[in-house]
């Protein structure tokens, strides 16, 4: 996963990430709505393969799974933080978008390039080079994730169990 960095600030809960008031919509609507309170040009200007770094409690607030859902319909490719709501961290897995913790997430830069190994932990950002660690993805977690999320993990489980 390689993209740019879009930082943000601790506490940003799920009503920052998909608005209450567009919730009656799909996730189209929802999306285009991501974020705008804090960051106005994000919607405008993130690229599929971009990288959010947080800080602390990212993804608190209510359990929407529409959260992380408009992260990834958005192209996100990871969410790096020190900490996250627990209901947010297992939802994002859950859709199949990668969420790692990240104790040294507060030195990596808005607009830097970062490239994201979840299996080993490894980040990587350019100009200059430096590579940051973080706690990599569980295997079973990765391999949901690379699956599309939980459904499509289970689906393909179940296919695979029903061939033997």
């Amino acid at each position: 996963m390689s993209g740019r960095v879009w930082r943000l600030g601790g506490d940003i809960d799920t009503d920052v990430l998909a608005p209450g008031e567009y919730m009656k919509f799909d996730i189209q609507v929802i999306s285009s709505h991501c974020l705008e309170s804090v960051r106005p040009d994000f919607v405008r200007d993130v690229k599929p393969g971009d990288v959010i770094v947080a800080g602390q409690n990212f993804g608190i607030g209510s359990s929407r799974e529409q959260a992380p859902q408009a992260l990834k319909y958005l192209g996100i490719a990871a969410v790096i933080a020190p900490s996250f709501a627990g209901l947010f961290y297992r939802n994002a897995l859950n859709l199949g978008l990668p969420v790692l913790v990240c104790d040294v997430a507060a030195e990596i830069a808005d607009g830097e390039r970062i490239d994201v190994d979840p299996a080993g932990g490894n980040l990587t950002l350019r100009a200059p080079t430096r590579r940051l660690r973080c706690e990599p993805l569980p295997s079973f977690l990765l391999e949901m994730v690379r699956s599309g999320g939980l459904m499509p993990y289970l689906e393909k489980r179940m296919r695979t169990s029903t061939q033997i």
